[in-house]
């Protein structure tokens, strides 16, 4: 070994701090700080840690393969929703949701809450903030109230999004069975968001009276996250692939049954300006008809396809079968036959695939960097894996506590919950291990810090404010989410120290 072990340590934590100062200090692109990060790391494996050619150049086809599938997911998701949205379905979907109730305060809850959580566990990936910010703002909302209100519903989903992703992908290398589940269970600490959106919205509206404001919506707020967060936990049994998306369909339906009951809805009426939006109007059938063979699609594929997959010659990856982002297309193109599509097929599925082009790079990117230090282990100079010695650092009792904020970090720096699961999974399984502590409950705990931390996510908050045509407003978006987001962590914790 060249090195004593305090600098491997350091050593082994210095691409978290390139990467960081590239993002915050110098306020490069995270397309840049992806590509330099992978290069640095790339030397550092070379040169300090002497890695045998054979897992460098297998790292590099490794994060390449696991980036492609992720690719999949996304192309399908975008492609799904420009299409139901050139459809018309989404304005519809939004129509039948604002007249449930006048009330200002439950419209932006079905929006930013129910409406995004399925948007997440759909598509993911900062789709749901990034389409919903808009039409906060076109109900009376202000452009900075709409993306932090926004950015606060895109987060209790997210352990669950884009149809299981970032457990399916972002763990996929851990044997650890139970980690949907311990991670849904943890996640009931988010049924505190959507009080969050009012106490903002409070805010936003500069109401005088903002304590009888959020008061009376609280019965309302916490029913909403309940409606969400409970069957999301019994669903959750079932696989990661359905939480978010049959967890919010119950839910609404739930809570559309006590609104229309006039249960827990406040008695005083806030109406707030509004642009009316002309649309076509379509059946209630006919509206969630796609989504309806989405959900069916998911199910079939989830039992029948998933246990199939195709090994990759000299590579540890298979390919499943079971991709979201086939059954993502296939329920697509049934409303290019059967609804008035303004937009052909051609130009949406274009739009889709570049859209999807740089996510799916910073993600190969940021793969090849996990896998890199997942396979450093492999050399020649006789050192541990920068895994290992980055799990040293951590390998103490207060790992429970530690392990949501890690995770909450990840998707701050990276946007994703997935790409943070991808570098932190890893070395907290094996910290857990050495620990004597289960594995799948520190990985849903984790799980459930990243998607806390979707709240803050930088590449989110920057597509949001991109929507609602604001700019480097960065900092009072931060200020607007961080105590919520830190807030969720602590419960999270909290339910893991009730229930362990």
């Amino acid at each position: 070994m060249l090195f004593p072990k305090y600098l491997l340590i350091i050593f082994s934590l210095l691409p978290f701090a390139v990467f960081l100062y590239l993002l915050l200090v110098r306020k490069t692109s995270l397309f840049w700080v992806s590509l330099i990060t992978l290069v640095f790391s790339g030397l550092e494996v070379l040169f300090l840690w002497k890695i045998t050619p054979f897992y460098f150049f297998s790292s590099f086809g490794k994060g390449a393969f696991v980036a492609f599938d992720i690719f999949l997911i996304i192309f399908g998701a975008i492609f799904f929703l420009d299409t139901t949205k050139s459809a018309g379905i989404i304005d519809n979907i939004t129509y039948f949701l604002e007249h449930v109730c006048a009330d200002y305060r439950i419209q932006v809850i079905f929006l930013a809450w129910f409406l995004e959580n399925f948007i997440e566990g759909t598509a993911g990936f900062g789709t749901p903030s990034a389409l919903v910010a808009p039409i906060l703002v076109s109900l009376g909302a202000s452009p900075l109230g709409a993306v932090i209100i926004a950015l606060l519903g895109n987060s209790a989903s997210v352990a669950f999004g884009a149809a299981g992703t970032p457990s399916r992908i972002g763990f996929e290398n851990i044997a650890a069975s139970g980690i949907p589940v311990n991670a849904a269970l943890f996640n009931l600490a988010g049924l505190i968001v959507p009080l969050f959106m009012v106490w903002v919205l409070a805010r936003d509206l500069k109401i005088k009276d903002k304590k009888s404001f959020i008061l009376e919506t609280v019965p309302f707020a916490i029913w909403s996250g309940i409606a969400f967060v409970v069957p999301s936990y019994f669903i959750s049994f079932l696989g990661q692939e359905f939480p978010s998306i049959i967890g919010s369909v119950i839910g609404i339906i739930l809570v559309l049954i006590t609104t229309k009951l006039g249960i827990f809805v406040p008695k005083n009426i806030i109406r707030a300006p509004r642009k009316d939006v002309d649309i076509a109007k379509m059946p209630i059938l006919r509206t969630i008809l796609p989504y309806l063979i989405l959900i069916i699609l998911l199910l079939v594929g989830k039992f029948t396809l998933g246990p199939i997959s195709f090994p990759i010659p000299y590579i540890k990856h298979s390919f499943n079968l079971f991709n979201p982002g086939f059954i993502f297309i296939l329920s697509a193109l049934p409303v290019f036959l059967f609804y008035k599509v303004k937009q052909k097929a051609i130009f949406i599925t274009k739009s889709s695939a570049l859209r999807s082009l740089e996510p799916f790079m910073v993600i190969a990117f940021m793969s090849i960097v996990v896998q890199l230090m997942v396979t450093s282990g492999n050399n020649t100079s006789g050192a541990l894996s920068i895994i290992d010695y980055i799990a040293d650092v951590f390998e103490t009792k207060l790992l429970p506590v530690w392990v949501p904020f890690i995770g909450a970090f990840g998707s701050f720096i990276t946007g994703s919950a997935t790409i943070s699961n991808l570098l932190f999974g890893s070395f907290i399984a094996n910290a857990a291990l050495n620990l004597g502590l289960n594995v799948s409950k520190m990985l849903g705990l984790e799980l459930v810090g990243a998607s806390a931390g979707n709240m803050i996510a930088l590449a989110d908050i920057l597509s949001a404010e991109t929507v609602v045509g604001i700019r480097g407003e960065e900092r009072k978006v931060l200020r607007g989410v961080i105590i919520p987001c830190l807030i969720y962590i602590v419960l999270a914790i909290v339910v893991w120290f009730i229930t362990k």
